[in-house]
Order: structure tokens, then sequence, then C-alpha cells
């Protein structure tokens, strides 16, 4: 297990770090893609790099003309985006009835799972069917 600080501690050295022939942004794309397949591990790279500087060094990699870094870290960016859209609940679909959920216009995957009926009685009170 990867604790974050030792994540935030990694991450600070491979920005500072000058005997390296990897350009900054390389470093960042590559955690970024590498982090992807441990979920602990890409939380900590979100909370201690960031979507933002993951945006920067993507852009940076266009300007320098890294075609390889740049798709690797558009993936990369895809991928959190996913993950945060996931994690939120958000599934990209309308639901059934139309959309409706919450006040806040979220739907809740429960929204029609449980439908009062007429007629249904008690078991215990020994009511009639038909209220």
């Amino acid at each position: 297990m990867v604790s974050t600080t030792a994540v935030k501690r990694a991450l600070a050295a491979l920005a500072t770090r000058t005997d390296t022939a990897r350009r900054p942004y390389v470093a960042v794309i590559d955690e970024a893609d590498a982090a992807r397949a441990d979920v602990r591990r890409a939380a900590g790279f979100v909370e201690t790099v960031g979507l933002d500087r993951l945006a920067d060094a993507l852009a940076a990699a266009d300007r320098a003309g890294d075609e390889a870094a740049a798709a690797r870290g558009r993936e990369a960016l895809d991928a959190y985006r996913a993950f945060r859209r996931a994690a939120a609940g958000d599934t990209g679909e309308e639901s059934e009835a139309g959309g409706a959920g919450d006040a806040d216009g979220a739907s809740r995957p429960d929204d029609d799972h449980f439908r009062s009926g007429p007629g249904i009685p008690k078991p215990d009170t020994g009511q009639d069917a038909d209220r």
C-alpha cells in the first residue's frame, strides 16, 4: 500500500529533479498513466498533483510536439474524469422516468424501486384487500 505522504514526496522529487532527461510534463503524464492501475495510487495522484496539473502537462506535451506523451496524457485525463463522474454516481444516461430525481436534478438509482399500490392489506391487521 502506498501512502499519500510517500506519493507526495515522490512527486515533489520528480517536479524538482534536474538530473533527468525527461521533461517535467512527461513525469506528470507518466505518473498519471501508471497510477490509473491502482485506485489508491490514482486517488493519491489526484489529491497531490491534481487534474489541473495533468491538463497543463498535456498542453506542454502538445506544445513540444510530443505526440506519444500527449496521447497518453489525454487517455489518463479522460480516465480520471470518468472516475470522478462514476464516483459522483453520474452514469451519463437519463433515467427512464425522464430524468426525475432529487431537487438538484440528480436521479437516484432507486427512483422507481419501491411503489405503493392500492389494495395491499397489512397482513396482521385483518384489513380487507380493497382498502
